[in-house]
């Protein structure tokens, strides 16, 4: 069996910047970010070639969407790093703060709603890179999914958001056919013709916008954007399903002001090693969604971003 010479100290200090120890090895894996699982043919030629160099030749992806270059020698950390720069490519992705942003490829599917890559993006700006000081109780993750087919599982993240187009349905265009080309399209079955009027069924429409347009007569030809957002979903050891908050929102910056708002809320109101669903469970949904609609924690962003809390992490993986 090898001898491994690299200190203890020096894996936690390394992991701290996106190396993780390959198993009985001096080796690691160095963990590049790719925004929101997007990079370019140069990015991706640098990688390959960076795996070569300072590696064993191995790139493989996560579940998180980041790269991983597979067997880089301790010595060769920095080196590995100033290489991937020329690229505008990092390292990092780990500990006890806010994880890089998950996202669905968006517009460039056929049910996509929204530009999952461009708030993605901003997301990773405002929150992975803005709040990459800040210690929260345990790791946040956080998904964008297009629409709700759920591809990327906003649901089992910390805070998921779901693209949505909410059905502007004109009555007075409507026909009442016999054969509704509306409630064919419907794949929820919330569409149906009751008495000669088309009717949606708001509790069973997951607004996945697949009736805009299908009218013949024009009765549905327009839809609003807008994102679900569910907190305190956790996929692992244990499972949470997350919570719908209540609201549909409809402009985009109230849904990143809520994002901000369950950060600040986790790292104050959290346990040191819990996850945000279990700061959820313990606190209450409704209390939870309370203070998220409420401004408090913004007017108090300072004070609770300068609080002397987890100084010493709850993520473990």
């Amino acid at each position: 069996m090898a001898t491994l010479t690299v200190s203890a100290d020096n894996e936690k200090r390394v992991k701290a910047m996106g190396f993780l120890s390959n198993k009985g090895t001096d080796n690691f894996s160095g963990r590049i970010i790719t925004v929101n699982g997007k990079i370019t043919a140069k990015q991706m030629e640098c990688i390959s070639r960076a795996a070569e160099l300072y590696g064993n030749g191995i790139v493989t992806f996560t579940t998180r969407l980041t790269i991983e270059v597979q067997g880089i020698p301790y010595e060769k950390i920095e080196e590995f790093q100033e290489y991937i720069a020329k690229e505008g490519l990092v390292t990092g992705g780990t500990g006890s703060k806010v994880r890089p942003v998950v996202s669905c490829k968006g517009t460039t599917c056929q049910y996509g709603l929204i530009d999952t890559f461009a708030l993605s993006e901003e997301i990773h700006h405002r929150f992975y890179e803005g709040y990459a000081g800040v210690r929260l109780p345990h790791k946040f993750k956080i998904a964008v999914g297009g629409c709700p087919n759920n591809c990327v599982k906003p649901d089992l993240n910390d805070l998921g958001i779901i693209g949505q187009r909410i059905p502007e349905f004109d009555e007075d265009c409507c026909n009442g056919c016999k054969k509704c080309s509306v409630e064919d399209a419907c794949p929820m079955g919330a569409a149906k013709v009751v008495d000669g009027l088309l009717e949606i069924d708001r509790d069973i429409c997951n607004n996945c916008g697949r009736c805009i347009g299908k009218c013949r007569f024009e009765s549905i030809e327009d839809g609003q954007t807008g994102y679900k957002i569910y907190i305190g979903g956790r996929w692992g050891k244990k499972v949470a399903q997350g919570q719908a908050l209540s609201r549909i929102f409809t402009d985009k910056e109230e849904a990143l002001s809520v994002i901000e708002k369950a950060i600040l809320l986790f790292r104050e109101q959290g346990k040191t090693g819990e996850r945000f669903s279990q700061t959820v469970e313990r606190i209450g949904f409704e209390n939870v969604e309370a203070q998220l609609y409420d401004n408090a924690l913004l007017e108090r962003k300072q004070e609770i971003l300068d609080a002397q809390l987890h100084l010493t992490g709850g993520a473990t993986c």
